[in-house]
């Protein structure tokens, strides 16, 4: 049986929308590219823009399933030359209509200069809760699994080159959801510093090791971060989602020198700006693929917490049952 003529229509004004929706954007991003200063710098997290709750995409496992196990990897280029390598393991539950929570795990791997390193990096833990269909407020903490205290051949490593912040950091945040459009707001702060004891210049002659700010009893400020997202269902089962990611670090970081004064560090405040895409695909009726990608349009002028990208791509499977 041939499709009627309203069928055609609508499938060709679908597709339309599709296409104009996806030039607007590609558009937008061009802009955004091209008219800002560009820096080989960006894309930082802290953690909080990736817990469950805040992350800008369709979950379809949640939609059918009370529990849910995921998995994902990532690679990203730092600054001085460093490859980064990350991976997660997490577990959500829904409870009744409104209640939920999320747990992950974190492990990362650095290479460049000579040094290559992997461990764990941070537990993540927050509960969830759904005042609307449309808003859900969410608090938890990052306990870190380590204190960024690791060295090389008994010489402190900067923070580029530590699998956690090693900060307990308190995480609270609000997501306001349409069908089209996703805002997450949320704020990211340090309860406990770190360990870290890297002064520069202990390293090989012409090593870029050496040229890292130090960060010798590191003092990380206050992280602020709003997600502004669109979801563009191209079909029943691909969820394409482009979104901004303004961070806001609160205030300058700070470090202790030989001297044993505690220094501010220029430039460590302010704005970081960073593009983003979800890719979303329905793998059935209890799996799900997330592709993600992020960069960065603008940077603040010092990043001594290591955690710079200039990208960061990633893959994540998740299960419901």
């Amino acid at each position: 049986m041939r499709p009627l003529k309203s069928q055609y229509i609508h499938r060709r004004i679908y597709r339309s929308q599709i296409q104009n929706d996806m030039r607007q954007i590609i558009l937008f991003f061009l802009f955004m590219a091209t008219g800002l200063e560009l820096r080989a710098q960006g894309c930082s997290d802290a953690g909080v823009c990736k817990i469950g709750s805040l992350k800008p995409d369709v979950d379809y496992n949640m939609i059918q399933h009370d529990n849910k196990l995921d998995a994902g990897i990532s690679v990203g280029a730092a600054d001085y030359g460093i490859t980064v390598f990350g991976g997660h393991l997490g577990y959500s539950r829904q409870f009744g209509e409104d209640w939920s929570i999320d747990t992950k795990v974190t492990f990362l791997s650095q290479s460049g200069n000579e040094v290559s390193v992997i461990g764990a990096g941070d537990i993540f833990a927050n509960v969830n809760y759904k005042i609307s269909q449309k808003l859900t407020l969410t608090g938890g903490v990052k306990v870190p699994l380590m204190k960024a205290d690791r060295d090389e051949d008994g010489k402190p490593l900067p923070m580029d080159y530590q699998s956690s912040l090693g900060t307990f950091d308190l995480l609270a945040g609000a997501r306001y959801q349409t069908e089209k459009w996703q805002w997450a707001l949320a704020v990211q702060i340090p309860l406990q510093q770190n360990d870290n004891a890297f002064f520069p210049g202990g390293f090989p002659a012409g090593s870029m090791i050496n040229d890292i700010q130090a960060t010798n009893a590191f003092q990380r400020q206050t992280d602020i971060m709003l997600h502004v997202s669109r979801n563009i269902w191209m079909s029943d089962k691909i969820t394409f989602t482009p979104g901004l990611l303004p961070i806001y670090h609160i205030g300058e970081d700070e470090y202790t020198g030989i001297d044993g004064i505690q220094y501010a560090i220029d430039g460590s405040d302010g704005l970081t700006l960073n593009g983003t895409i979800f890719i979303n695909v329905d793998a059935g009726s209890s799996g799900n693929f997330e592709f993600d990608l992020g960069f960065p349009f603008i940077v603040r002028e010092a990043r001594p917490d290591g955690l710079t990208r200039s990208f960061v791509f990633g893959v994540n499977y998740s299960y419901g049952f």
